[in-house]
């Protein structure tokens, strides 16, 4: 347990991660009331206002009763990255006042960044970028891939050749500097808890629960107005490539709206999307994150809170 006084034995931060409806925020929520502390999102969904319900955001009674961070703070027009909630973190932390931040969420990439940093890529100009997804419009994320690989074997051999998202930053960062993305990886931006103490855990649910769960909360999401910030989301036209855009749910919700769909199979299409994400999640922690997590069931954790 961590002290709560001044001690020696005080993380700089808990860190709180897991799978997708394995009862993190319960969980963070407790550990920052027991130590004073403050909630810190550290999932790449919630930080967007558009989609408080779709993505499952703490309700603003649970957002009064404990103070949250970087909660709903980006417009869904903003293509918020890693490095942004990096920066975003730095300038928490320095206002703090000695609160201790517990970091909750599921996105991976958000976790490596608090500790090990970040590769420090170039800006890629918004024309260069525009030209890039212009020319990749309409085309299967496959044969992107296939033009990547042609360039960059390396580099697309590290990524999914459905990875959409990753395969246009790669190519973007090639048609900027003519390098590699890869090519940048040998310098990185220090994380905003480098080598600082920290707690750190992993919620491993029971697999067949968390899937039942999953399923049950998303139908729930969509009786709790979800489809109505859908609704909204797509009265913007925004590019669908963006992370909002994104989303568990979004996609098969505009098929629906679109007339392409039965809402009852975008619900089946957003709840098997969800349980394929928790999947990744746990191997993705399993294999891409460093020492020192500890994996506990949610029962052990909250014992343990």
């Amino acid at each position: 347990m961590v002290s709560q006084g001044p001690s020696t034995d005080r993380p700089a931060a808990i860190l709180i991660a897991g799978p997708t409806a394995s009862g993190k925020s319960a969980l963070a929520s407790a550990l920052a009331l027991r130590h004073g502390g403050v909630v810190v999102n550290a999932d790449s969904m919630q930080v967007y206002a558009d989609l408080r319900r779709l993505t499952a955001r703490p309700d603003p009674a649970e957002e009064a009763r404990v103070p949250h961070r970087l909660y709903g703070h980006v417009d869904g027009g903003v293509n918020y990255s890693a490095g942004h909630f990096s920066r975003d973190v730095a300038a928490l932390l320095s206002a703090l006042d000695g609160r201790l931040p517990v970091f909750v969420g599921g996105t991976g990439l958000y976790f490596r960044a608090l500790e090990e940093g970040l590769s420090d890529l170039p800006p890629v100009p918004e024309a260069v970028r525009a030209a890039v997804r212009a020319a990749a419009e309409g085309r299967p994320t496959e044969a992107l891939h296939a033009d990547l690989a042609a360039q960059d074997p390396a580099g697309a051999a590290t990524l999914r050749p459905s990875d959409r998202a990753r395969v246009l930053r790669a190519l973007e960062i090639l048609a900027a500097t003519g390098r590699p993305i890869a090519s940048f990886h040998g310098s990185r931006i220090p994380g905003p808890l480098s080598g600082r103490p920290l707690r750190k855990i992993f919620l491993a649910p029971d697999r067949t629960e968390l899937r039942a769960r999953i399923d049950r909360r998303f139908r729930e999401m969509i009786a709790g107005g979800a489809l109505d910030e859908v609704v909204a989301l797509r009265e913007r036209g925004l590019d669908p490539m963006l992370p909002v855009m994104r989303a568990h749910g979004v996609p098969g919700l505009i098929a629906h709206l679109d007339g392409r769909l039965s809402l009852e199979d975008a619900i089946l299409r957003g709840q098997g999307d969800t349980r394929a994400y928790a999947k990744r999640q746990f191997t993705w922690f399993r294999h891409q994150m460093g020492t020192g997590w500890t994996w506990m069931s949610p029962e052990e954790a909250s014992r343990s809170a």
